[in-house]
């Protein structure tokens, strides 16, 4: 089972930094490239940039929950709320369809 993660290709591990717009302040977010691949497809799902994505994300949770101590682990975590979801999701059974 662990050559299924040990054999990960390294790209997917290694780090990126963007600069992301917060309030009106920009500032850096370093992340695994998978979870920016996350946050892109989260992004998309919105009809958004990963930017902009980010900077709605961020305000409604300072909004909601006040500070943010660790923007990255929050974009971390929300990466693993959606991709719990869409685990969810794919144990959906399909609705039966009546015949007529």
């Amino acid at each position: 089972m662990c050559h299924v993660y040990a054999s990960t290709e390294p790209s997917r591990y290694e780090s990126t930094t963007r600069s992301v717009r917060l309030q009106g302040y920009v500032t850096s977010v370093r992340l695994e490239n998978e979870f920016w691949g996350i946050l892109d497809l989260l992004a998309a799902d919105q009809a958004m940039t990963t930017a902009r994505f980010i900077s709605k994300l961020y305000d409604e949770v300072t909004a909601d929950k006040g500070d943010v101590p660790n923007l990255a682990s929050m974009l971390r975590v929300a990466c693993a709320v959606y991709l719990h979801g869409q685990a969810e999701l794919a144990k959906t059974p399909e609705p039966v369809r009546a015949r007529a």
